[in-house]
């Protein structure tokens, strides 16, 4: 929980630096102000939200959620023992990975792929993934074969194996990594 009381609190100072009540805040997110309080006042944020206060004051995702910059702006994908799930569900907490990874040392990672007809570049790695689509379309190449995720899909599959991701719409693509090792 100690985590998610430093983000809390890392986006209370950015609302309160940005000079925006919560209120003003939570219209220009599209959620209610009841809501909004809601997640600030237990620490309870959708990804999808950190992700868009992020991107309205234009602030490194990483360093909100962290702390700390960004190391790599670009990474591979991720994980569920030898299967592979696609889940549509946008709400995905911040505290949901924390408790899944509670003995992992975790970092999220804001993946950003430019529009590319290049074949998506295969690797494969240890640790435990998992990626949330937040805007554009990704190809996950996986056993020869695309899984297409919009925003708000999510995917796990073992890293272990060969797989790649590249952007197959015309707009970039941003999603989350969460690598636990």
């Amino acid at each position: 929980m100690e985590k998610i009381n430093e983000i809390t609190a890392r986006i209370r100072e950015l609302r309160e630096v940005c000079d925006y009540t919560q209120e003003k805040l939570a219209e220009e997110l599209g959620i209610s102000a009841e809501q909004y309080a809601e997640y600030e006042a237990n620490g309870d944020f959708p990804i999808s939200v950190i992700y868009e206060i992020a991107h309205k004051f234009g602030v490194d995702f990483n360093e909100l959620v962290t702390g700390e910059p960004s190391r790599i702006d670009t990474y591979h994908v991720v994980r569920r023992g030898k299967g592979r799930s696609i889940s549509r569900y946008p709400g995905y907490r911040f505290k949901d990975l924390a408790f899944r990874y509670a003995d992992k040392i975790m970092q999220p990672l804001l993946v950003t792929l430019e529009p590319s007809d290049e074949p998506a570049k295969l690797v494969s790695h240890s640790g435990q993934e998992f990626n949330l689509v937040l805007e554009g379309t990704i190809a996950v190449v996986f056993d020869d074969k695309e899984f297409i995720l919009n925003p708000g899909d999510s995917i796990y599959f073992n890293p272990t194996y060969p797989h790649g991701q590249r952007c197959v719409g015309d707009k970039k693509a941003r999603f989350l990594t969460m690598i636990a090792e």
